[in-house]
């Protein structure tokens, strides 16, 4: 009796856009340093033809030269506007001046410090990407970028595994502040649905009274329809 075929394995093909091999050729170091809030906006507006392929220092000449390659460009030196191309740095936190306000958490783009509210805070050398962005909002200006690849600098002084990791980081809190937004979201509006309830279940028995429960509810209302068009917004960006 003959062996019965063995089923051929189903592969799936991923077709990647543009601005996805764009994205690809970029350091991920999420620093805003080109002009636009992340990596992939500004792979999107490379391809849409707003922006110039030169504005990504962190990626240096070697960055140009890979992005012209794949756009079809021409080489051109990294725009002064956005930065200079450099050694790579490390942000390092003075934990002795340090307050624990958080502000420097919630600027990291690749959650590479650690910390909690009134407590020191620590950078992760290994995750660090070397952005900047902690610095400018530290009210006691206790950070500071240290250089740690010496003369090495854009793609000379980062690699691929690092940025795949980084953009993984990225990725991870960006969708991690999403679900925390629309879960603190989801309980307002079960707040304020409980209290139009209970305005709606007060007793009304002089015409000032019953102004007053109508000023209350038009408050609660007016406050769901903002949320709910906040939402709204939130959801189409």
């Amino acid at each position: 009796m003959s062996a019965l075929p063995r089923p051929l394995a189903v592969t799936h093909a991923v077709t990647k856009t543009v601005a996805d091999q764009i994205e690809d050729l970029l350091p991920q170091t999420q620093c805003t340093k080109c002009g636009y809030p992340a990596c992939r906006p500004y792979a999107e507006a490379i391809v849409r033809g707003e922006a110039e392929i030169n504005q990504c220092p962190p990626g240096g000449m070697e960055g140009v030269r890979r992005l012209a390659a794949a756009t079809g460009r021409k080489v051109i030196p990294i725009n002064p506007a956005n930065g200079v191309e450099r050694p790579r740095p490390v942000a390092f936190i003075d934990e002795s001046l340090c307050i624990g306000c958080t502000l420097c958490i919630q600027a990291c783009p690749v959650d590479a410090i650690l910390g909690a509210a009134k407590q020191m805070h620590t950078i992760l050398p290994s995750l660090c990407t070397g952005c900047d962005l902690c610095v400018a909002p530290c009210p006691v200006d206790c950070i500071s970028m240290i250089p740690v690849t010496g003369e090495a600098t854009g793609w000379d002084a980062w690699s691929q595994e690092a940025a795949d990791a980084a953009r993984a980081r990225h990725d991870f809190r960006a969708q991690r502040l999403r679900r925390e937004r629309e879960e603190n979201e989801a309980r307002l509006a079960a707040k304020a649905l409980e209290k139009m309830r209970a305005v709606t279940a007060e007793a009304a028995n002089t015409p000032e009274e019953l102004a007053e429960k109508e000023r209350k509810r038009a408050i609660i209302a007016a406050a769901m329809e903002r949320a709910r068009q906040k939402a709204a917004g939130t959801d189409q960006n």
